[in-house]
């Protein structure tokens, strides 16, 4: 899963996506996790590095993780293509 190319997205967590116009805010973490999702890191790499990182623990990381996902799908900023 591919942030696609075209979405801006700055240091602070703001997201825009020049297609529709639209632009967005990410917490953090949010944006941590766009920024590896940009750098293509598979789901296992990210997991590990929230899980090391943050105290959450597997389950509930892995529910909001695919929550995150399928905000990104709605709004069409990622490509789904694997």
């Amino acid at each position: 899963m591919k942030v696609k190319k075209n979405i801006a997205i700055s240091e602070s967590g703001f997201v825009f996506d020049p297609t529709s116009g639209e632009s967005f805010s990410l917490n953090p973490i949010g944006a941590e996790i766009i920024e590896l999702l940009k750098q293509e890191t598979p789901f296992a790499e990210i997991r590990n590095i929230m899980l090391n990182k943050y105290e959450v623990d597997d389950n509930s990381f892995e529910k909001y993780y695919y929550d995150f996902i399928n905000m990104l799908k709605q709004f069409k900023l990622i490509d789904e293509k694997d």
